[in-house]
């Protein structure tokens, strides 16, 4: 008996009756099962090539997946987002300040109590000198910018090509630890945070730029 193969976008060949079809929750329940592992957003192309369905199946399934997580009579702490050319799946922006407060505790054994306030004043002032978070810190923050460049946290801005200084923004790393999509979602937390309100204050030149 012949089975006919559909070709599936940007993927494989799709046979008549998928093997995911047959799992519990079927096709919907896969896609969230690699939601769950993946570190970065997935194209739906990709999905469709390891699911071995058609990327239209796949996109279909997203958007049901989307709609179900925003709606329903159960209120979900998570969304699932297009960003990026990819889906992932992220904690709801109205639980932003919890997670942030999470993410924050739980880095405090791994990072200095210097490393997350320079990394606040990076994240609230992006892009800024190190003469900048410097004069605000008062003390040489070389070593602490270093830390934060090597765990991935932050990185050096496109060049200006004014000022001549380095510039440092956070990652997209810093984004998703967060759970956020973009900085403009980042919760007020300047107003807790001494002399990051104040920062455009500050001269730029400054003996630890």
């Amino acid at each position: 008996m012949n089975h006919t193969a559909t070709p599936a976008a940007g993927g494989l060949p799709e046979a008549a009756g998928s093997a995911i079809d047959a799992l519990p929750g079927g096709l919907e329940a896969g896609i969230e099962a690699v939601l769950m592992v993946i570190d970065e957003p997935i194209a739906a192309g990709h999905l469709a090539q390891v699911l071995e369905v058609s990327e239209e199946r796949v996109t279909a399934a997203l958007e049901k997946l989307r709609a179900q997580y925003d709606g329903g009579d159960t209120p979900r702490g998570f969304e699932l987002r297009e960003l990026a050319g990819g889906w992932r799946i992220f904690s709801r922006r109205d639980f932003a300040p919890f997670v942030s407060r999470f993410v924050i505790d739980g880095q405090t054994a791994r990072l200095t109590q210097a490393a997350l306030e320079t990394l606040a004043v990076i994240a609230y002032r992006q892009p800024v000198s190190r003469g900048r978070i410097a004069a605000i810190r008062g003390v040489n923050v070389d070593s602490v910018v270093r830390t934060l460049l090597t765990r991935g946290l932050i990185h050096e801005a496109p060049d200006d090509g004014e000022s001549g200084a380095t510039l440092y923004q956070t990652t997209s790393y810093f984004l998703e630890r967060l759970g956020l999509g973009s900085v403009s979602e980042l919760p007020r937390l300047s107003p807790h945070l001494p002399g990051v309100g104040d920062i455009d204050d500050y001269d730029v030149d400054s003996p630890w730029q």
